[in-house]
């Protein structure tokens, strides 16, 4: 079956960064859209950016310039780089693979905490 699997998160002081992977198994990478996804307390889920089948990039707008979305298909991996990461940044991160005419999939997350 589907499986996407998230890492990377952790705890970090305000301004470093971190680097998120999300691991695809039992499905054609290649042939996803993969986004990432952010739920922290007391908020809406929020988009933080994907990179389409075509590897190209969209991103929220508290992410341009800070964030950066990629993928590699042979690893059937997609990474969510963030830097100068803010207290306000802290969530639970999700990726998420879709296509058209098929069912979305989640990943079960990955904490990050910004906090000095």
């Amino acid at each position: 079956q589907v499986q996407l699997v998230e890492s990377g998160g952790g705890l970090v002081q305000p301004g470093e960064s971190l680097k998120l992977s999300c691991v695809a198994s039992g499905m054609l990478f290649s042939n996803y859209m993969m986004s990432w996804f952010r739920l922290a307390p007391g908020k809406e889920r929020e988009l933080v950016a994907r990179i389409t089948r075509g590897n190209i990039p969209i991103y929220a707008d508290f992410a341009e310039g800070r964030f950066t979305v990629s993928r590699d298909n042979a690893k059937n991996t997609a990474y969510l780089l963030m830097n100068s990461l803010k207290p306000e940044d802290t969530a639970v991160y999700k990726c998420k693979a879709s296509r058209p005419g098929t069912e979305d999939y989640w990943g079960q997350g990955t904490q990050v905490t910004v906090s000095s």
